[in-house]
C-alpha cells in the first residue's frame, strides 16, 4: 500500500534544521555562489547536506559537531575507510620531500601503478585519466574507432558517468528509453541502444537485429547506481560470446566494482576477459584517478604513430599524488587480499540480514540488494528496497527503479533523511561497507534503522 510522506518530510526537514544549524546556514551561504549550494548533485540532499569538517574510518564529523556513521564512503571509493593512514602518511611524506603536486612531466610512479593495474586485471595496456566519466567516454571512443561502427549498447539503469553515450537510459522514463539530459545531439542518443540487465534473451535479440552496427556493449558486471545487483554468470558469458561473434567490443565498467570484491577486476571472478575495462574509485582510495585498460591493439589507437583517438586524459591525468595513492592502494590491497575481502563480504552479509530483520520487526516489508552470487561470493555494497509485493525478484534495475514495483521515494528521500536525524549517512538505500566498520557500528545502524522505521510508521499516511 502506498503512503503519503508529505507531513512526515516537512516535520523531518524542520527537525533537521535544528539538528544541524551550522550546516543549514552554510547551505544558505553556498547557494549565493553555487547552483543548489554545491558542485555534485547527488551530494545535495534535501533540505541541505551536512557540511563535513573531518572524516576518519567509518565516521564523519560535521560543522555542528555531529558524529555521523557514513556508508557513502567517498562515492564508494573508500574500501579502507576515510583517510586511511596507509595513504595519508604516504602522501604527506611525499609532499614534505618536495614531490607530489603537478609537474606536467612523467615519473616512475606512473609506470609502477600501470604495471600493478595490468598485472591484477589481465590488461595489456592502460591509460590513466581523472574520473569514471572520462574513462567510459574514452573507452567508447576507442571502441567506435576500432570497429568503425557507431552504435553503443548499454543496459537500462546502468550509470556510466556524465558523458554523451552514458546519458541515456539511466532514469526510469519510458522503460529507460529516454535521454537523461537536454543538450545532447539527437543523432547521438539514437545511436545508444538499451537492453535489459541479466536478460540473455534480450541481449541475443538486439545483437540479432543490430549486431553488424554495434561498436560496443558497455556493462557493469556488478551494477552500481542501478541497484547493487551482480550479473548472472550466464549473462556475462553470453555478452562475451555475442560481442566476439559480431565483432563488437566488450567493455566492463568496473569503476565501482574494480578492487571492491578482489584485488583486481571482478571480470576475473566470472572467468571473462573483456576487450576494455574502466577502473576508478577503490583503485585510488580517495584520490582522483581512473583508467582505461585492455587490449594493446585497441589502446594503440591513441599512440603517436596512429593518433586516431584523442585520449589525452586532461591536465591532471596521472597526477603525481593520485598515482602515488593508486600504487599504494593497489599494492596494499594485493598484499592484504586474503583478510580484506572476506571481511568486507562478511560485513555486507551481516548488514543485509540485519536490515531486513530490523524493518520486519517494525512492520515494514523490506528487501536488500547487493547479495553475492555464484561468481561473486560476497558483496560489501548494500541497498535497502521496499517492494510492494512480497517475494518480488530484484535482479535488474527495472525491478528496483519501477515506481509501481518499489517505494523508491521512501528509499531515496524519506529514509535517507530519517537516518540522518539518527546520525547515519546513506546513499542509494545504504551504500558501502569499509574494513573500518565494526560490529559496534552495525549495532548503532540497527538502532537507527528501527528508530527511523518507527517514525515512518507513526507519521506516514497510508493511502
Amino acid at each position: 500500500m502506498k503512503r503519503d510522506y508529505t507531513r512526515l518530510l516537512a516535520e523531518m526537514k524542520s527537525e533537521y534544521t535544528q539538528h544541524a544549524p551550522k550546516s543549514a546556514a552554510l547551505q544558505e551561504q553556498a547557494q549565493t555562489v553555487a547552483i543548489d549550494g554545491g558542485h555534485h548533485a547527488i551530494r545535495l540532499l534535501e533540505p541541505f547536506p551536512p557540511r563535513i569538517a573531518s572524516a576518519h574510518g567509518a565516521w564523519l564529523h560535521d560543522e555542528d559537531g555531529n558524529r555521523i556513521l557514513d556508508f557513502w564512503q567517498g562515492h564508494f571509493a573508500n574500501v579502507l575507510g576515510h583517510n586511511p593512514p596507509v595513504l595519508t602518511r604516504t602522501l604527506s611524506e611525499a609532499l614534505a620531500k618536495g614531490w607530489g603536486l603537478l609537474t606536467g612531466m612523467t615519473d616512475a610512479v606512473q609506470i609502477e601503478a600501470a604495471e600493478l593495474l595490468c598485472r591484477q586485471t589481465g590488461a595489456k595496456r592502460v591509460r590513466f585519466t581523472t574520473s569514471g566519466s572520462l574513462a567510459t567516454m574514452y573507452a567508447v571512443l576507442l571502441a567506435r574507432a576500432y570497429t568503425g561502427r557507431s552504435m553503443v549498447l548499454k543496459v537500462g539503469g546502468g550509470w556510466h558517468g556524465a558523458q554523451p553515450w552514458g546519458l541515456k537510459g539511466v532514469g526510469f522514463r519510458q522503460g529507460f528509453q529516454q535521454a537523461d539530459s537536454e543538450g545532447l545531439p539527437s543523432v547521438l542518443t539514437e545511436e545508444v541502444l538499451i537492453t535489459r540487465f541479466n536478460d540473455p534473451e534480450a541481449l541475443q535479440a538486439v545483437f540479432q537485429q543490430q549486431g553488424d552496427r554495434i561498436a560496443c556493449f558497455i556493462v557493469e558486471p556488478f551494477i552500481g547506481a542501478g541497484g547493487f545487483i551482480p550479473a548472472h554468470g550466464e549473462y556475462i558469458t553470453e555478452a562475451r560470446r555475442l560481442t566476439a561473434h559480431h565483432g563488437a567490443i566488450l567493455i566492463f565498467d568496473e569503476v565501482i566494482a574494480g578492487f571492491r570484491f578482489r584485488a583486481g577486476n571482478v571480470g576475473a571472478l566470472y572467468g571473462v576477459q573483456p576487450d576494455l575495462a574502466t577502473f576508478g574509485k577503490a583503485m585510488g582510495g580517495g584520490m582522483p584517478v581512473s583508467a582505461v585498460a585492455g587490449r594493446a591493439e585497441i589502446l594503440d589507437l591513441v599512440s603517436r604513430h596512429q593518433n586516431r583517438v584523442k585520449f589525452s586524459g586532461g591536465t591532471y591525468a596521472a597526477h603525481p599524488l593520485a598515482m602515488l595513492a593508486a600504487r599504494t592502494m593497489m599494492q596494499y590491497l594485493v598484499e592484504h587480499e586474503a583478510e580484506i575481502y572476506p571481511r568486507l563480504a562478511m560485513l555486507g552479509e551481516q548488514t543485509r540480514r540485519m536490515l531486513e530483520r530490523a524493518f520486519e520487526a517494525e512492520g515494514i516489508y523490506a528487501r536488500c540488494t547487493g547479495y553475492g552470487n555464484e561468481a561473486i561470493p560476497g558483496s560489501s555494497l548494500v541497498a535497502i528496497r521496499f517492494p510492494y509485493e512480497r517475494g518480488r525478484e530484484l535482479s535488474s534495475p527495472a525491478d528496483v527503479h519501477d515506481p509501481t514495483a518499489c517505494d523508491n521515494f521512501l528509499t531515496e528521500h524519506v529514509l535517507r533523511l530519517a537516518l540522518l536525524l539518527e546520525n547515519v549517512h546513506t546513499m542509494h538505500g545504504l551504500g558501502a561497507l569499509s574494513v573500518e566498520h565494526t560490529e559496534e557500528d552495525l549495532a548503532f545502524l540497527e538502532e537507527a534503522v528501527r528508530s527511523a522505521a518507527r517514525r515512518i510508521n507513526e507519521k506516514a499516511k497510508r493511502r
